[in-house]
């Protein structure tokens, strides 16, 4: 086939898929633990849970931090406090941090956990390409703002983690590559199911993937009900998987269901696919991460 005609989602069958990189997003900004008890809020626990999840397989994590009455909040000391608990124990992972307009919609908030010390500076940040609907609340990001944090990303070396919830936002983040403000392997989150945005066929999820740069690393998260199903269009596709609470934060009808759970449904959906599973020195040399 020429090579303008091969799909990204579709390798040749002489070059075998790449290991699948599993990025958890732990906590997120809306679930509650009336919703899971088993959601980890304060840093004792998201860093417990990130450590969990790593043994079971995952290698990127997507972090959140909640106050004392278990509210979603922009707070240094609560990203130096879950940070250095992860990191204590395994400092190879890759850890990033939200920026996201709901959890505060003030530029300043939205940069704090960028400004943390270097030694607790996460990897990655959240950056959210346009703003859309979630069922009941708006996600609001402005131009202005997505190019801000943009750079204040490149100032402080830490690499964007695009989030791409429709077809539209793919074109500015092909325009932020051309005005220098993708520095290395885009990382790309596409999230498919919530109502508002893209929803949760793989013929949509793959349309996305044709869109994107040829360099990016991506992954399908899918909203609610639909995580299982985008995460197993992920791993046949070639793709990478983001899971975890944040996304589908419902017990399972047969049991509670956490975070591990979720990483190891993506590491099987992997093996049946004839995958492996990245580890997190093979995702830092996927995303050309010292």
């Amino acid at each position: 086939m020429p090579t303008s005609q091969r799909r990204a989602w579709a390798p040749h069958p002489l070059r075998p898929y790449e290991p699948m990189i599993v990025n958890v997003a732990v906590t997120g900004a809306v679930p509650s633990k009336a919703d899971n008890p088993a959601l980890p809020i304060t840093p004792d626990e998201i860093a417990a849970d990130v450590l969990a999840c790593a043994e079971a397989g995952a290698s990127v994590f997507h972090l959140h931090v909640r106050d004392e009455a278990g509210g979603p909040v922009h707070r240094r000391d609560l990203y130096e406090r879950t940070i250095a608990a992860i990191r204590d124990v395994r400092d190879d992972l890759l850890l990033g941090v939200t920026t996201s307009s709901r959890v505060g919609a003030d530029l300043a908030d939205r940069m704090v956990g960028l400004d943390l010390a270097d030694d607790l500076r996460p990897q990655f940040a959240s950056l959210t390409l346009g703003s859309f609907n979630f069922p009941r609340v708006a996600s609001v990001n402005p131009p202005d703002q997505i190019r801000a944090l943009a750079d204040r990303m490149i100032e402080r070396g830490i690499r964007p983690e695009f989030e791409v919830f429709e077809l539209g936002m793919v074109d500015l983040l092909w325009q932020l590559r051309d005005e220098g403000r993708v520095l290395g392997v885009p990382s790309v989150n596409l999230l498919l199911g919530s109502l508002g945005s893209a929803p949760a066929f793989v013929a949509d999820l793959a349309r996305l993937v044709d869109r994107l740069p040829p360099e990016a690393e991506w992954a399908a998260a899918g909203i609610g009900v639909f995580q299982r199903p985008m995460t197993i269009a992920a791993a046949v596709m070639g793709g990478n998987v983001r899971t975890g609470l944040e996304d589908s934060p419902r017990p399972a009808a047969n049991g509670v269901w956490g975070n591990v759970d979720a990483v190891r449904l993506a590491v099987a959906a992997a093996r049946l696919a004839g995958r492996e599973v990245a580890t997190a020195v093979q995702a830092r040399a996927r995303y050309d991460l010292p």
